[in-house]
């Protein structure tokens, strides 16, 4: 019925997340947010790299073999990197969001904006 799922999947995910970080006034939400924004992005790399009856990139020690489709290990390299990434800039973020908390009482943006000095 679809075709490329995976490809309309990660779309629908990322305007998910783009939803989250447009219309909504809670920090800790738009959070969220850019989590799954993050992950859609992820994800799409990561589908990126797919090739239809694809193996994984080792050559068969016997010689005499048939050449094979193989798929990329770059995009599941270069995304491992960026879920360090995403886990450390969230933790910050999240540790930001507390010290917002306890300063203004509120993560509701608009308010944090008014009683900034």
């Amino acid at each position: 019925m679809f075709e490329h799922f995976e490809y309309w999947a990660t779309l629908a995910l990322f305007l998910l997340g783009l939803y989250g970080v447009l219309a909504k006034r809670n920090l800790a939400k738009k959070l969220v947010g850019l989590g799954i924004v993050q992950s859609a992005t992820i994800l799409f790399f990561i589908v990126l790299g797919l090739r239809e009856g694809g193996t994984i990139p080792i050559v068969p020690h016997h010689a005499g073999h048939e050449p094979l489709v193989y798929m990329s290990p770059l995009p599941q390299v270069l995304m491992l990197t960026a879920i360090v990434v995403a886990v450390s800039t969230s933790g910050v973020a999240f540790a930001l969001l507390i010290r917002i908390y306890r300063t203004s009482g509120t993560l509701d943006e608009r308010e944090v904006l008014e009683r900034l000095p």
